[in-house]
């Protein structure tokens, strides 16, 4: 450790690794909520937090155990496809907050999986500033290429059953993996649309 009388001990959570501050600061001086989005290998939780005096306060919180819990989800809570129905639970919860600024704390500006959380936030209608080449396209986040995928291998049984003995566990055929994806989306937005189908 560094010693001399000039050297100040970084704050604990710098040390830890969990909070960039120079990064933090900057989001709290534009005066606006945090669209905060965080993962981890199996699950992403999408909030909306407003800094307060007595610490963040959070207005409105989506998880991805809740697409299984309230809206069928079979597949992974932490695939690019949940990460965008999580962004877009969380948007449709935030009634009031028109816009937000995006907060990835220690995540890499390249991640797929944020980015896709992000696409689902604006799509319920919040304005987050953003760059169009960030986003992953379409075809992704309704997991086109797992379909494709999928068809590649069912030549080979054996293979197919190990790289999707989960999907199959759930009696989720990956092929219909888009579909699956559709009904869950139209679930969620007929849920916040009064139980009209969106």
């Amino acid at each position: 450790m560094a010693k001399g009388p000039r050297y100040c001990v970084p704050f604990r959570r710098r040390r830890e690794g969990k909070t960039d501050y120079k990064a933090r600061k900057a989001l709290l001086l534009s005066g606006k909520p945090r669209l905060v989005v965080r993962g981890s290998l199996k699950h992403m939780i999408v909030q909306i937090i407003v800094a307060k005096p007595h610490g963040d306060e959070v207005i409105v919180s989506a998880h991805s155990k809740e697409l299984t819990r309230k809206y069928g989800w079979k597949a992974s809570g932490g695939n690019i496809s949940a990460c965008y129905l999580t962004g877009l639970l969380c948007g449709l919860k935030a009634k009031g907050v028109k816009e937000a600024v995006l907060d990835i704390g220690l995540h890499s500006s390249t991640k797929n999986r944020v980015f896709a959380a992000l696409k689902g936030v604006l799509d319920a209608g919040v304005n987050v500033p953003y760059s169009e080449e960030k986003l992953p396209n379409e075809e992704r986040i309704k997991g086109e290429h797992i379909a494709e995928y999928a068809k590649i291998l069912a030549s080979n049984p054996e293979e197919y059953q190990t790289k999707f003995s989960k999907y199959l566990q759930q009696k989720l055929h990956p092929e219909k993996f888009p579909k699956h994806f559709a009904k869950v989306k139209k679930a969620i937005t007929a849920s916040f649309s009064g139980g009209k189908k969106a």
